[in-house]
């Protein structure tokens, strides 16, 4: 018997009989967790899936060295440095991730049985003729109904969330002094936030950073530990690109000390 037709089962047998003993009321809630659970994608497999999905991200990214490309002017060299961190960090999204989807999982078994033992205490002892059947069962059924897609989002939502902190931990460890907001609101489709939007292209400076402690630079548009971090909210996709040198910065971030080295450097590389 699939959940759907033990769904229909217990409906037919609460409104035939009605709220009349607890016990009748609690086998078919165990029923209903059975069923739902063996319905749905082992715990196992769906495990491995995330772990193959954080894997192949983190070889796209690491492994390739692309993620150089958020990164302009770190060498593949310090990248390497970092990828101690980087690994465990791909670990630890993996636990997190899957710990999130079991998470989500109870919770969809909890609503489940709520709405079913919801709608059979509300039944009278001895029945109901009016009860209209296929809107209880759709009430009931929709949890698990859209458990797989609330499952896919989960996993595309963690993968943005770990793309983001790889390249966070590039960025604190590699030296970057700013970073420059990309959001993605011209993406057709793409539900953005307006607040996401308005920092497109604002370049955020990194607190502490050896160029703000020189005085070489002020903080632009804020500090980046002043707003949200790219991908933190959730389903959001923006990017955070990050700047290593002052010739990256916008002209308004420089100071006049940071203008005079940005000059005398220039001139070395000039005539050499």
């Amino acid at each position: 018997m699939t959940f759907y037709e033990l769904i229909t089962a217990a409906i037919a047998d609460i409104e035939r009989h009605g709220y009349d003993t607890q016990n009748r009321l609690d086998e078919w809630l165990d029923k209903i967790a059975e069923s739902a659970s063996e319905s749905m994608t082992p715990t196992v497999i769906l495990e491995e899936e995330l772990r193959r999905a954080f894997t192949s991200t983190y070889d796209r990214m690491i492994g390739s060295s692309r993620i150089l490309k958020n990164h302009s002017g770190l060498s593949a060299y310090r990248l390497n440095m970092v990828k101690p961190k980087l690994h465990a960090e791909l670990q630890r999204r993996i636990m997190s991730a899957a710990n999130l989807i079991r998470l989500n999982r109870a919770d969809m078994m909890n609503r489940t049985l709520q709405r079913f033992s919801g709608w059979a205490t509300s039944v009278p002892a001895g029945g109901s003729k009016v009860t209209d059947t296929m809107e209880v069962k759709n009430s009931v059924s929709k949890a698990l109904k859209n458990l797989p897609f609330t499952e896919r989002r989960v996993m595309i939502d963690q993968g943005h969330k770990f793309v983001s902190e790889l390249n966070r931990i590039v960025a604190q460890d590699g030296g970057a002094i700013a970073g420059r907001w990309r959001s993605h609101y011209r993406q057709a489709g793409y539900n953005y936030r307006v607040d996401h939007k308005e920092r497109d292209g604002l370049v955020y400076a990194i607190r502490g950073n050896w160029a703000i402690d020189k005085g070489l630079m002020n903080k632009g548009a804020g500090y980046t530990d002043e707003i949200t971090a790219a991908g933190e909210e959730v389903f959001c996709r923006c990017q955070m690109i990050y700047i290593y040198g002052l010739g990256k910065l916008p002209n308004d971030m420089l100071t006049s000390k940071g203008e005079s080295e940005l000059k005398r450097v220039r001139g070395i590389i000039n005539a050499g």
